[in-house]
């Protein structure tokens, strides 16, 4: 009879599984209220980007669309009150005192359009410059053709401005700036996640910041790049526009990187909401402000897409015009968002070391 044999020399009895924790337990640990409001913060972002972007585009309706109106003095007046009066107020008409004025207006960007009255027949021209948003210039020439039609005249449209043949219908100057809004936004974000990044300090602040300059000037060189030599689409002003990209990045960077500093988590989520949800439909790239509604048609100068925009389009297309105040909006926010993220990073110090101090004094009370 054989005996029993004994475990070999130098094993270990075999050790009983691990139990699991149950259903239950794992699905307590996996749905903390943390990740509960993280999924419901991404629900509420995606429900404000649809309700922003189908409220901004649904049903585009012109409001107030600027016209210059040259006619002779005994008819200009009571053209100018006939488009004023119409339903709805599409247009807001005003009298030139010549067709050189008027159509001066409409290059500045003072008017979108300018109708000239033919005191001596039947067919008058409406001035219009659709590199300046086609979709309006197509809503005012309806109206023209609506209101002469009824008046039994005719119209002859003459677009002084046309976009670039690479250009299609007008729109580059809004995907240039989306590029650089979003490239700027992301690449503070990197910054905030990367490995070392925390604590938020000033001196790491400083860094960042300063790290964000010559990723602006690169971004910036690069949608010129490719707006000009590569796709001819905004040709002929490679330096102009590289400047504009690295303000935009910058405007775009620094104020994510202040809201992230200040709010963490809850910042990211913001300059989503300010620079894509409300910031893109509002920004006069697919439809130009007349055409919004009054909340994307109120808002859209004053965010960074928009301002960006409206810079590039009227430094390309109509000699520089009308850009001072997108000019002070995104330095605005390039040089606030510094100075915003500079302060919070002190403020965050300050309560760092105040919570510091508090555990050190309410352990000596315990010895």
């Amino acid at each position: 009879m054989n005996a029993p044999s004994s475990p070999s020399a130098g094993s270990s009895p075999t050790e009983p599984a691990p139990k699991s924790p149950g259903f239950a337990a794992e699905f307590k640990d996996a749905v903390t209220f943390r990740a509960f409001g993280l999924v419901l913060g991404g629900l509420l972002v995606q429900l404000a980007f649809v309700l922003s972007y189908v409220g901004a585009f649904h049903s585009p309706t012109p409001e107030r669309i600027p016209v210059a109106v040259v006619a002779p003095q005994q008819a200009s007046a009571k053209i100018v009150a006939q488009l004023n009066s119409l339903d709805g107020e599409p247009v807001k008409a005003t009298a030139a005192p010549s067709t050189a004025v008027a159509r001066e207006w409409v290059m500045t960007r003072r008017t979108d359009a300018a109708f000239l009255f033919n005191p001596k027949g039947t067919e008058d021209t409406l001035l219009v410059a659709s590199a300046g948003g086609p979709s309006v210039s197509q809503t005012a020439t309806q109206i023209a053709q609506k209101i002469e039609a009824s008046e039994k005249r005719r119209i002859t449209v003459t677009d002084i401005r046309s976009p670039n043949s690479g250009d299609g219908r007008g729109m580059t100057s809004f995907y240039l700036v989306l590029g650089w809004v979003i490239g700027g936004y992301l690449t503070a974000t990197i910054m905030g996640m990367a490995s070392g990044s925390r604590p938020a300090n000033r001196p790491r602040t400083l860094i960042r910041l300063a790290a964000l300059i010559p990723y602006a000037v690169v971004s910036g060189v690069a949608g010129a790049v490719i707006v000009g030599p590569v796709f001819d689409a905004l040709g002929g002003h490679f330096w102009a526009l590289s400047a504009i990209g690295t303000l935009t990045v910058l405007a775009s960077a620094t104020t994510a990187l202040a809201l992230q500093t200040l709010l963490g988590l809850l910042g990211t989520g913001l300059v989503i909401l300010l620079f894509v949800v409300l910031g893109n439909p509002s920004s006069g790239g697919v439809y130009p402000a007349p055409l919004l509604p009054p909340f994307w048609s109120a808002i859209g100068q004053a965010l960074p897409p928009g301002a960006g925009t409206t810079l590039v389009r009227n430094t390309v297309y109509f000699s520089g015009h009308a850009t001072s105040s997108a000019l002070w909006v995104l330095g605005a926010y390039a040089v606030g968002g510094a100075v915003l993220a500079w302060g919070a990073s002190w403020w965050r110090e300050g309560r760092r070391s105040a919570t510091e101090v508090g555990s050190g004094a309410e352990a000596s009370a315990t010895v």
